[in-house]
């Protein structure tokens, strides 16, 4: 995506996080939140994966859940503690 596109989607997006600050019915707030998806979809922050590297999605996975676990397991205790606070 090149600069001047990205550049025209957080415009979008900053817009759209405006009008759900503002938004004074649940339809203008409806509308405004289906706005900030758009732009985060365009922005490729939401939405379908677009990448095809055939690692499974892990996300909203704990480390410890995921096939991160032997890492997880091999860190001193501390930062493991430190990862679930």
């Amino acid at each position: 995506m090149s600069e001047t596109i990205r550049h025209g989607h957080v415009k979008a997006l900053m817009s759209a996080r405006r009008a759900v600050r503002d938004a004074q019915t649940e339809d203008d707030l409806k509308t405004a939140r289906d706005g900030v998806q758009s732009a985060k979809e365009a922005l490729g922050e939401r939405g379908d994966v677009w990448w095809t590297d055939g690692a499974p999605d892990e996300t909203r996975k704990a480390p410890w859940n995921s096939s991160y676990a032997e890492w997880w397991e091999n860190l001193p205790e501390e930062d493991r503690k430190k990862g679930r606070d």
